[in-house]
């Protein structure tokens, strides 16, 4: 029966392949020309199906796990089982969707934060990161921020690329969720100018920390 239906998920991915598509997703790194919102249409309509989840895994697809991601049952995965599947998320939508939809619902995931945050491997570190920022903003207790803060001043300017971003991000949310910590978050996003010059569309907010921060905390402020 799964084999079956991995098949026929393939064939209709292959279906909705967009040449187009292709190229945009490959400018970041991520290997698949199926729109997103047709891949969650797609998904929405197999449910919830762990064993068929496994299996989609299994194939390395890009696409392929993007819909395992949102089929899986996040709790029936081992501790063991999420770290093997973490290392070999390489393609960035894969990897940020693991990390966003499955990890962070898991029962083990401080666990895998802890082991991952200070992983000589700069990809692997940086999911560490992410689940430190998901923690900063809903459940701080326990965690040293001022650390954070001395990590992120002493590492994150020479950091590679996705790393760099995560602590990027955490370096904000410190600032925007820790009010005894925001001048010193602000402080160290001007000195080491990490994302000043990102490209920010219109209406959108900088990636760049002092400027994240300040806009954030001046609309919590307006409401």
């Amino acid at each position: 029966m799964t084999e079956t239906t991995v098949a026929e998920v393939m064939a209709e991915l292959a279906a909705l392949e967009d040449p187009k598509m292709r190229a945009v997703n490959e400018r970041h790194g991520d290997d698949h020309g199926v729109n997103l919102t047709k891949l969650r249409a797609l998904a929405k309509r197999l449910k919830t199906q762990q064993e068929l989840a496994r299996a989609l895994w299994g194939t390395g697809d890009t696409a392929a796990r993007l819909v395992a991601i949102l089929i899986c049952r996040p709790k029936s995965f081992e501790c063991n089982e999420l770290d093997a599947m973490l290392r070999e998320a390489r393609v960035p939508k894969v990897h940020d969707w693991l990390v966003s939809y499955v990890v962070k619902k898991s029962p083990h995931a401080e666990a895998l934060r802890l082991a991952w945050f200070a992983d000589p491997d700069p990809v692997v570190a940086s999911a560490g990161w992410a689940l430190t920022t998901d923690r900063v903003a809903k459940k701080p207790e326990g965690l040293d921020l001022a650390g954070l803060l001395d990590t992120i001043e002493a590492q994150m300017k020479d950091a590679p690329d996705r790393l760099q971003w995560a602590m990027n991000h955490c370096l904000a949310q410190i600032g925007i969720d820790h009010a005894e910590h925001r001048a010193r978050a602000i402080e160290i996003g001007e000195r080491l100018q990490v994302l000043k010059d990102y490209p920010t569309p219109p209406g959108c907010t900088s990636p760049f920390a002092p400027s994240w921060i300040t806009e954030i905390v001046r609309r919590q402020h307006a409401k």
